[in-house]
């Protein structure tokens, strides 16, 4: 069967079985915590934890997914095997209370065995330790003895909230391929390939970790399509199967090269980047410098490098983009639609990207010979960062094959010196705002309340280097109002984001938030025309505040935790709290070993399990002294202070957002451990959603 056939198949099985037959989300997630819809659940996530009303009972659906940043990142693996990918295509039914394990094994052995003819013998089942049911039903369902496996059959969503047991379905590729039974210690060999993963939600969570049966019981499935077209085409390589060798043959009649066993690793790249790029930007991803966009970027340029291995200099993923649309134009129309809008995109960027490689490798060919020690000089890694646009990642990517290192701690010593440029940059901006003598403070008094009661007065705008009495829909503004709930860039934390609105209607989408002296600035687009002296209802954008609040009270756990694992000495050193990572900086003289790194992690989600409270409080300096609230190194206070109280664990002084109890942190885990400096160390952590 071929991807499009598959496609087919699954969809008109469910159609038959009583689905809705949906089309697939945006690559764009409606989730402030994630760059991309990442898994097939996605955009059920609030039907399944119960926040939104189910529009249907069934549904079912094959869902565009990109894994390529943040937690959820398959970047590097890319090329280098058989199984990963940056763009993939999920297929799932969904039983929102309605029916259960019994139909949902029924119907997923019907389809696998029945309709599309797999042998029955070549397919293995895991269930959880837990659940006989399940373990029941497919004996006799299927005469299968269910393998028993712990924590990797058990979905949830957060630490406490919607969970269940789930039962896998894995294909066996046969003796020739090395690799033993799921849950076996060799079973990474790759002979046993997960097709299909039914979750089945049926209890919710305390902080305690009791389990309570949910009125309502949900299935949660998932089944990749490129998995079951190397099964169906008897393929060990995802990318031996019908589109990729429809792809590879594109790539290979632009460039005049014939795929090989040395090159396969380029070739592999190239289209799934193809994938991952055409969909992203036709679902409304522009490539740029943040979030996303930089995520996207990366992917283009490395598709661009992997050409230049070939030995292809000019235009590549625009080429392709055709051949794109000829595979998978038919599933996602959107791809045909946007195509000229697509195509133009991706050749500026490469046209643009061109010019910069050509510089930067005279740049790094010249550099080369100087070198000592196979290792590329920080500094120099830095200008082809910013002279002429290298990530990081592809300068160490272009010298891996000669067996160079960079120098990784020098480039991030002249990136932290360019931020300090870029933000003397600013301070002209700064100094305008400063300038303003008769602007009164902003009252942000309601900034930890999250909204305001009533309107606010827009007291000044700037447009560019010039204040101005009005502005119109498109322009890009600072404002400053009399009042405002939305809390500005301070002590860390990130400023936060929303919108203003006139009566109902959306007036200012706003991106950043930040201080001048005592005037909070609100720093966005304008979508309708705003005047100095108009009324405008200030809202925040409170996914994202909430995801902030786990990150800073999180960080207020770690310190704890590191002073409890290491010793009283360790001490902040600074910090960055936004909705999508925790940057955490400390003294300390060495690094951490893998079990110390464990135990801070173990111990901080111990905290958050616990579901302490935490207290925000003011008070005068002096007793916050007394209560024995730590204070950030070097940092200087007024004479009333807030302080923050995590149950037992931790004090500390505080001007930022917080939870109010450590469960609704939801999870933590710590990403990295390094060396910025002599004697500070740095951890990266993630929390809530993006930590599971």
């Amino acid at each position: 069967m071929t991807y499009n056939e598959i496609r087919k198949v699954f969809l008109n099985y469910f159609e038959q079985h009583g689905h809705k037959i949906v089309p697939s989300a945006s690559l764009i997630p409606n989730d402030a915590t994630l760059l991309f819809t990442v898994a097939g659940m996605v955009p059920w996530k609030g039907i399944l934890q119960g926040t939104e009303p189910a529009f249907a009972p069934r549904v079912a659906d094959v869902q565009k997914c990109i894994r390529a940043g943040g937690k959820h990142n398959d970047l590097e693996d890319v090329g280098f095997d058989g199984r990963h990918h940056t763009f993939f295509e999920m297929m799932g039914n969904w039983s929102f209370g309605d029916y259960f394990k019994e139909q949902a094994i029924v119907m997923s052995w019907d389809l696998l065995t029945n309709v599309i003819g797999l042998d029955p013998n070549r397919i293995v089942v895991t269930t959880h330790e837990s659940d006989d049911e399940a373990t029941e039903i497919w004996k006799r369902v299927a005469g299968k003895d269910a393998i028993r496996l712990g924590k990797d059959n058990w979905w949830s969503a957060g630490d406490t909230g919607p969970c269940g047991p789930c039962t896998e379905m894995h294909y066996d590729f046969g003796p020739d391929v090395p690799g033993g039974l799921p849950g076996s210690p060799d079973e990474d060999g790759g002979r046993f390939v997960e097709i299909w993963n039914n979750v089945f939600m049926q209890y919710d969570r305390d902080a305690n970790g009791n389990l309570t049966p949910l009125p309502k019981q949900n299935v949660d499935t998932g089944a990749g399509l490129e998995r079951w077209a190397a099964v169906l085409q008897n393929k060990f390589d995802n990318y031996d199967t019908d589109l990729f060798v429809n792809l590879k043959r594109a790539v290979s009649d632009l460039t005049g090269v014939v795929e090989t066993m040395e090159n396969k690793p380029s070739f592999k790249i190239i289209t799934d980047h193809l994938r991952a790029v055409g969909f992203a930007i036709a679902d409304g991803v522009i490539p740029s410098n943040a979030d996303r966009g930089y995520v996207i970027r990366r992917i283009l340029r490395r598709a661009m490098r992997h050409g230049q291995i070939l030995g292809y200099r000019g235009e590549l993923l625009s080429k392709l983009y055709p051949a794109l649309v000829a595979e998978m134009g038919d599933a996602y129309p959107e791809l045909k639609t946007q195509e000229k809008h697509v195509v133009e995109i991706i050749r500026n960027e490469e046209n643009s990207f061109a010019d910069m490689l050509q510089n930067g490798m005279k740049l790094l060919e010249n550099e080369l010979p100087k070198i000592n020690n196979k290792i590329l000089p920080g500094d120099i890694a830095f200008k082809l960062f910013d002279t002429y646009g290298f990530p990081l990642d592809l300068t160490q990517m272009i010298l891996r094959d000669r067996n160079i290192d960079v120098d990784v701690n020098g480039f991030e010593q002249c990136m932290a010196q360019q931020k300090e440029r870029s933000r003397a940059d600013t301070r002209g901006t700064k100094l305008l705002w400063e300038s303003q003598t008769d602007l009164s403070s902003t009252d942000d008094v309601e900034k930890y309340e999250t909204k305001t009661e009533h309107p606010a007065t827009v007291l000044s705008i700037l447009r560019g280097e010039e204040f101005v009495k009005s502005a119109d829909a498109g322009d890009n503004v600072e404002i400053a109002l009399d009042h405002t709930p939305f809390y500005g860039t301070q002590g860390g934390q990130v400023g936060d984001m929303g919108v203003f609105k006139i009566g109902d209607d959306i007036v200012a989408n706003i991106s950043e938030t930040n201080r001048v002296g005592n005037i909070v600035i609100h720093k966005g687009v304008l979508t309708a025309p705003i005047s100095v002296g108009d009324k405008v209802m200030p809202e925040i954008n409170q996914n994202i505040r909430q995801q902030t609040a786990r990150a800073h009270t999180a960080t207020h756990l770690l310190q704890a935790a590191l002073r409890h694992v290491l010793n009283d000495d360790v001490e902040q050193r600074g910090s960055k709290v936004a909705p999508d990572s925790v940057r955490f900086d400390f003294s300390f003289g060495r690094a951490l070993t893998p079990e110390e790194k464990q135990a801070v992690e173990d111990l901080v989600n111990k905290w958050i399990d616990s579901d302490l409270p935490v207290l925000h409080e003011e008070m005068d300096i002096e007793s916050a002294k007394k209560r024995g609230a730590m204070a950030l190194f070097g940092e200087k206070y007024g004479d009333v202070v807030r302080v923050i109280t995590a149950g037992d664990v931790s004090c500390e002084l505080c001007g930022g957002t917080h939870v109010y109890h450590t469960g609704e942190i939801l999870h933590a885990r710590i990403n990295k451990e390094k060396s910025i400096s002599s004697g500070i160390r740095r951890i990266t952590m993630s929390v809530g959603d993006l930590a599971q």
